[in-house]
């Protein structure tokens, strides 16, 4: 029992180096999927973080205009960032992370305000 757990925790080691080998030397489109994918949840996570610390210091005027803001720029980035055709649904990933860390950056200097100078309602769209 004790070997096959061992087997099976070298196995997991070495499929999570790997894993993160691809991302320094990528040898494919597949690899290269993968850690864009990567980056872009990491960013994602980041913008959930920030949204959420900020809604916790608005008032109920800047939670439905952050809101409103937030659902504007999820349509624009989903316009800018990917199609769908015949073929299939495409979302450029690169796009998608670089609008999602802008927004993150954006939502965290909302924040700072907040909490340095108060919240401007009209700054959240």
């Amino acid at each position: 029992m004790k070997k096959t757990l061992l087997a099976a925790a070298l196995l997991a080691t070495a499929a999570f180096a790997s894993a993160n080998s691809a991302c320094d030397k990528p040898k494919n489109d597949f690899d290269n999927l993968y850690c864009l994918d990567k980056v872009y949840l990491q960013a994602d996570k980041d913008l959930n973080e920030a949204y959420g610390k900020l809604v916790k210091v608005l008032d109920a005027d800047g939670k439905a205009a952050l809101k409103k803001g937030q659902l504007a720029w999820i349509s624009s980035r989903n316009s800018e960032c990917s199609y769908s055709d015949a073929k299939g649904f495409y979302v450029n990933l690169e796009c998608a992370t670089r609008t999602t860390t802008e927004r993150a950056q954006f939502l965290t200097e909302r924040y700072r305000e907040c909490t340095s100078a108060g919240c401007m309602n009209s700054k959240l769209k």
